[in-house]
């Protein structure tokens, strides 16, 4: 049968190596998904798969060796997990017989975050649902993911935005005593911002990165989380053919809102500058060819910035370029 590729895609079915053959990717924000859905996968693996699920390297599912006739009878089936897009999480699904209506922007991967993880500083998987009920449904080739704190346990820095969980420490003198369990593990752990003087802890502020090692160290207390949530946000990695690189920092010590608000404004630049030329272009590669100026003014525009928000004045991109980095020769 013929097809449209660029429909099917957007459909969120894959393009396989075996002719005839498609895979079915599904969504599941934050890396949690009802298992009451575990059915509905299960069903269509058996029925119109090979009966196998592959979990993607974004915390999806694919359902491989589907024949493209089945499409239509698929998308029906697969409506009550679209469903829990549109009424969980807001998301705005027009046809939800017609399955997927984008794939461009991938899920968003988000580590256990602090439901179950010590070390992470918020919810990753309610702050992957927030920025999905923002920008999904979208062709847009972009990746985003949440991790809890600097450990990136989801690998934020290989993603277009990746999100940090941060924590200013609270220190209260009174209750310290001297034991410097703080002072020790963030030099040998981290990055050396507490010091010991005059019988109290020291906080360098340019070297704390808000990871809360501090506070998970303190014996009684005296040092501890605050209250609110800051996040770091690292931007432009990524894998591939072309110049791959860690993603660098872009904000430190920004509100929730801010980060979303960032990202929404991401999409009418990648509109304006994207080159259509291309079947797909990663946000990384147009602000590459726009500058790092242009990209900030334009997702900075119309922010209200909270108090404590830094933003990189300027960004050295990383990476390296085969032509260029990589002089290989036989050896001796």
């Amino acid at each position: 049968m013929s097809i449209n590729r660029k429909i099917i895609t957007k459909n969120a079915y894959r393009i396989t190596k075996e002719r005839g053959k498609t895979a079915l990717r599904v969504r599941v924000p934050g890396g949690h998904l009802p298992v009451r859905h575990f059915e509905t996968i299960k069903l269509i693996a058996d029925k119109y798969g090979n009966g196998s699920v592959h979990i993607t390297t974004r915390q999806g599912f694919e359902i491989p060796d589907i024949d493209f006739k089945y499409i239509p009878e698929i998308n029906k089936i697969i409506r009550p997990v679209l469903e829990d897009l549109e009424l969980s999480i807001g998301v705005d699904i027009v046809e939800l017989h017609k399955g997927y209506p984008a794939a461009g922007t991938r899920n968003i991967a988000a580590c256990i975050g602090n439901r179950v993880c010590p070390f992470a500083n918020y919810d990753t998987t309610d702050m992957a649902i927030s920025i999905e009920k923002e920008v999904f449904p979208n062709h847009y080739h972009v990746k985003i993911a949440c991790t809890g704190c600097p450990n990136d346990c989801i690998k934020a820095h290989s993603q277009d935005f990746g999100i940090i969980g941060m924590t200013e420490p609270q220190y209260d003198e009174s209750r310290c005593i001297s034991c410097q369990a703080c002072v020790k593990n963030c030099k040998k752990k981290v990055t050396e911002a507490l010091t010991f003087k005059n019988y109290s802890v020291v906080r360098d502020e340019k070297r704390c990165i808000g990871c809360g090692e501090c506070a998970m160290k303190c014996p009684v207390g005296a040092m501890t989380r605050s209250s609110k949530k800051y996040f770091s946000v690292v931007i432009m990695g990524r894998t591939g053919k072309k110049n791959p690189r860690l993603a660098m920092p872009f904000m430190k010590w920004a509100e929730k809102d801010v980060v979303i608000q960032v990202i929404k404004n991401t999409y009418p630049f990648i509109d304006k500058y994207i080159d259509k030329s291309l079947v797909k272009e990663h946000v990384g590669y147009i602000v590459d060819r726009v500058g790092y100026k242009k990209f900030k003014d334009i997702v900075l525009d119309g922010i209200e910035f909270n108090d404590e928000l830094e933003v990189a004045e300027s960004i050295n991109f990383g990476g390296y370029w085969y032509e260029r980095n990589n002089c290989f020769e036989k050896p001796v």
